[in-house]
């Protein structure tokens, strides 16, 4: 039975999730990781393993991220919502800038 959270979950979300899944599960073999060996250094049971690889939604964000550091990967993590990448936040403060600035709203320097 699905929870009403991961039901609700945007389609673009749960493609993102099933892409992270299927690419943790390629990084593992690359890293010639066995199930077995990965769930233990990781601290979690083979079956949630096995739902991070099928990018469950429902899985705790810290289980993939325990995961993805011991695959190397998680310094990457850091930069998803990085303000400095988010065009569209950018757009709309430049957005929000004053069209023109009166004189009397400058800003009064004391010497």
């Amino acid at each position: 039975m699905k929870s009403r959270s991961t039901s609700a979950l945007p389609v673009a979300a749960r493609k993102a999730l099933a892409k992270l899944g299927a690419d943790i599960t390629v990084a593992r073999k690359k890293r010639r990781i066995s199930t077995v060996s990965m769930a233990e250094r990781a601290f979690l049971s083979r079956s949630t393993l096995a739902r991070i690889e099928k990018g469950d939604p429902s899985v705790s964000m810290g289980a993939y991220l325990s995961v993805l550091a011991i695959l190397g990967l998680v310094r990457h993590i850091g930069q998803v919502a990085d303000r400095t990448n988010d065009t569209l936040g950018l757009d709309l403060d430049e957005d929000r800038l004053p069209k023109r600035i009166r004189s009397g709203s400058q800003i009064k320097i004391r010497p």
